[in-house]
């Protein structure tokens, strides 16, 4: 299960790092190594919280998502992405903006962090639309309950999470950004744009896929014969198997796993350049950590780790929650990369721990009840 799983992410471990080494030596093939580490605790919560929505979708999707996904994720986000945002930001070609990149990194890795604030203000609000919606949805477990009882009951308003959302955004614009960091000047309207742009995907690509899931769901039911409907496919067989989503359902769902994924490298991207500013090192080792990310989630959905230890979820969401607030504030102050991922790792590590104190006192470790729809952590 194991070499499975990870045996693609082994295999291109040690491509990665031999070709480090024999491109720019030991320090090349330590800076590589020390990026993917850093990928990787970034964005455990990232997997997470990809493991909630791939579990959603057929075997053929989620091959889709180890394989195009991974493409898309270092060769789209690691390595063309920061690129674009230097010809957009500089007014440039992308072939010359490739050349300045390979040519003169210092005045790259300047363009790259001027455009922060607009990067920060469109990850920071989509990630944080992904945690609101969450946290204001009523739910069977309740992780800890003093706050989601009483967001689970305002969050019977659908648009809350959205007028929540654009108050942080209004808020940011007035403090932060005025002053931001990186870029020089008052950066209120580029934050204000950037965020309404992160809020409207996330609204489009989560609502269309939303829609699908949903309509595929109306239709399962509705089927007085027991047919399958033809965009949804069962997996395993038999009374209570699990159902995979399919063709246009999955296909957007897809979309939303790779937007959430781009959030997520915003972090990742910037951070890379307080270790090395040449983008083929970057790119490699924080492909080598987004390909470790992609087995990871893969990994927990095979196990059924997040029907195992229901809190999990909930540990991811709120991490998700915290990395959205900071990176607005990082739109004007200076946050470690280390204090960004111990935010995460804990918060997961904590809930992780909280869902197996509650599979000891069910007395079913490692299993999910079926009896009890919720359970109050000691956390």
């Amino acid at each position: 299960m194991l070499l499975k799983t990870f045996g693609w992410s082994f295999a291109i471990t040690v491509l990665g790092l031999g070709l480090a080494g024999v491109l720019w030596g030991w320090q090349g093939l330590a800076i590589v190594g020390i990026l993917s580490i850093l990928e990787i605790s970034l964005s455990f919560d990232n997997a997470v919280i990809n493991a909630g929505i791939l579990r959603k979708m057929n075997a053929f999707w989620q091959k889709i998502f180890l394989t195009v996904g991974i493409l898309v994720a270092v060769f789209g986000m690691r390595l063309v992405f920061p690129v674009v945002i230097v010809a957009i930001t500089a007014k440039m070609g992308p072939i010359e903006a490739v050349q300045l990149a390979v040519n003169n990194k210092a005045h790259y890795e300047e363009l790259v962090t001027s455009a922060h604030p607009a990067i920060a203000a469109f990850g920071g609000i989509f990630l944080l639309m992904i945690f609101l919606d969450f946290i204001f949805e009523d739910r069977d477990y309740k992780w800890l309950s003093w706050i989601e009882k009483p967001l689970a009951r305002i969050g019977k308003l659908d648009t809350l999470s959205i007028i929540v959302a654009l108050v942080v955004l209004l808020v940011s614009a007035m403090t932060v950004a005025p002053h931001a960091a990186h870029g020089g000047g008052d950066k209120t309207t580029t934050v204000l744009l950037s965020g309404i742009a992160g809020l409207i995907t996330y609204l489009v690509v989560g609502g269309i896929s939303g829609y699908f899931e949903g309509r595929l769901e109306d239709e399962d039911e509705d089927s007085a014969d027991g047919a399958e409907p033809a965009a949804v496919e069962k997996k395993g067989g038999g009374t209570g198997a699990a159902v995979g989503l399919a063709g246009k359902a999955a296909f957007f769902m897809f979309l939303y796993l790779e937007v959430i994924d781009a959030s997520f490298s915003f972090d990742g991207v910037i951070g890379a350049f307080a270790i090395t500013n040449d983008i083929f090192e970057m790119a490699l080792g924080l492909g080598i950590g987004a390909m470790y990310i992609r087995s990871l989630t893969v990994f927990l959905v095979r196990k059924g780790t997040l029907d195992d230890y229901v809190y999990l979820e909930h540990g991811a969401h709120y991490a998700i929650g915290a990395l959205g607030v900071i990176l607005l504030v990082t739109i004007r102050y200076e946050i470690n990369e280390v204090i960004t991922g111990l935010v995460g790792i804990v918060l997961i590590g904590l809930s992780f721990g909280s869902s197996v104190l509650r599979n000891r006192r069910e007395g079913k470790p490692g299993a999910q009840s079926s009896a009890q729809s919720e359970v109050t952590s000691g956390v």
